[in-house]
């Protein structure tokens, strides 16, 4: 009698029996086999050990090692265990067709109903339940335990599958571990490990992928070199490759993203076909890429990191962050710009502000260390542009960055004016200095005029006639 089973796992589970009776050799008669034989063997039952030649095998069921010759140390326990097996040994076959077609392998345990009962060469197989291994053929060291576990393994070999349907639908996939009922049910790709129900259930050709949990990696069917730890970790994902998730339910929606890491309850968890994403306790964006996702808006309200305090970072700008957590830097280039215009006018608002000291409040900083600074408020009364707000619409902080270009538009009018009128003083002294020149002039003028003057007078003065002296003789 041939078993197949087959599992389909679309909502509800479906078993599809089909019985087929194996055409037996005619006997005129069963002959009842029942004692101790020669050669170390043991018999009970019908037609059990019928044709053996071999030695140490123990045959118990209906004929179990019916067409066993030289094969050695074997055990069958049941109905056709063994069946066929003609030079096979060190093998143990216990339930109804166990080990039925095996022929010439060695070192197979099989345990149940149908377990490896095709295998015919394959070695070092062990099957416990029924139908486990059931369609090995050559498949080695191969370990299934649980109902139908790697059912339609034909070929693949260094698999474990413990649990109903593990790998059950595994023909020629190798180094393989599934535990858990279906896990790994579908796969042909090797070197997978799930541990959970239904754990890379879909996995058809992928490989070196690892689902730890109740429907990890679910639906995974090409991709690769996937880490899925917690239920529900990973389990949309059907092509994406080289992601890793750690959380119930982590990356769950993901599809076809790649390289994506999620950490933590539900992390990842809305991520669909983005691509090199780091989320830690955040759901992330369906399509973004590229992104890193720490904490949630609103739950997490401090964050401590260590290694950036007192370290120095040469030639690095400074770092910004919005009432949404994000962070990021100013950038400056005329690439990332429209509409530039000169400040103008527009930064004299800064001339109202009124800086202030004050110490933040004792929730804040316990220390009360003085600082330095504007009001939010106030300065959202000269210029609202100069203020960023919270997530109430509230005025946050201030954009001091903005402040201090204001502050350089200011000091440059400023300048220009200082220069303006120092322009305007060396064009004064320039004058100054001419009409010193022309004063020194004049007054060498003046002083030469009164020289000749003074010339003229003492001519004037020696050319005068000598007064006379009358003599009065009266």
């Amino acid at each position: 009698m041939k078993i197949y089973l087959k599992k389909f796992v679309s909502g509800q589970v479906t078993l599809i029996f089909t019985l087929a009776w194996f055409a037996l050799s005619p006997q005129a008669g069963a002959v009842c086999q029942e004692g101790c034989l020669t050669n170390q063997n043991t018999v009970l039952g019908d037609d059990a050990l019928l044709n053996n030649t071999g030695e140490a095998n123990t045959a118990t069921g209906f004929q179990a090692l019916f067409n066993n010759t030289t094969g050695a140390f074997n055990t069958a326990n049941g109905w056709h265990a063994l069946y066929s097996n003609t030079d096979g040994f060190n093998n143990t076959a216990m339930g109804l067709n166990a080990l039925l077609s095996n022929t010439t392998g060695n070192d197979n345990t099989a345990t149940g109903n149908s377990a490896l009962l095709f295998n015919t060469n394959g070695i070092w197989n062990t099957a416990t339940g029924s139908s486990a291994l059931s369609d090995n053929t050559t498949g080695s060291e191969n370990t299934a335990n649980g109902i139908a576990a790697l059912g339609f393994n034909t070929t693949g070999s260094f698999n474990t599958a413990t649990g109903g349907f593990a790998l059950g639908s595994n023909t020629t996939g190798t180094q393989n571990t599934a535990t858990g009922d279906s896990a790994l049910g579908r796969n042909n790709g090797n070197s997978n490990t799930a541990t959970g129900a239904n754990a890379l259930l879909g996995n058809g050709a992928g490989f070196n992928n690892t689902a730890t949990g109740v429907d990890a990696l679910r639906s995974s069917t090409t991709g690769n070199y996937c880490t899925a730890t917690g239920q529900g970790s990973l389990y949309s994902n059907t092509t994406g490759v080289n992601n890793t998730a750690h959380g119930q339910n982590a990356l769950r929606k993901n599809t076809t993203g790649a390289f994506n890491i999620a950490l933590g309850d539900n992390a990842g968890f809305s991520l669909t076909t983005g691509s090199n994403n780091i989320d830690i306790g955040n759901k992330g964006v369906a399509a973004e890429s590229k992104t890193i996702r720490i904490g949630k808006v609103g739950t997490q309200t401090n964050t401590f990191i260590a290694g950036i305090s007192g370290v120095t970072v040469a030639g690095g700008v400074g770092v910004i962050i919005d009432t949404n957590g994000h962070l990021g830097t100013v950038v400056s280039s005329e690439r990332f710009k429209d509409s530039i215009q000169p400040m103008d006018k527009a930064s004299e608002a800064i001339l109202s502000l009124r800086p202030v000291t004050f110490r933040y409040k004792p929730e804040l900083d316990p220390e009360g260390v003085p600082q330095f600074g504007l009001v939010a408020e106030e300065v959202k009364k000269v210029d609202p542009d100069l203020v960023a707000r919270d997530e109430r619409g509230k005025p946050y902080t201030v954009r001091y960055d903005a402040v201090n270009a204001m502050l350089l538009n200011e000091f440059l009018k400023e300048h220009r004016e200082v220069g303006e009128q120092g322009d305007q003083m060396t064009d004064l002294k320039a004058i100054v200095a001419e009409q010193q020149k022309e004063i020194q002039a004049l007054t060498a003028s003046l002083k030469a005029q009164a020289a000749q003057i003074q010339k003229v007078s003492d001519q004037l003065e020696l050319s005068r006639p000598a007064p006379r002296t009358v003599v009065d003789n009266h």
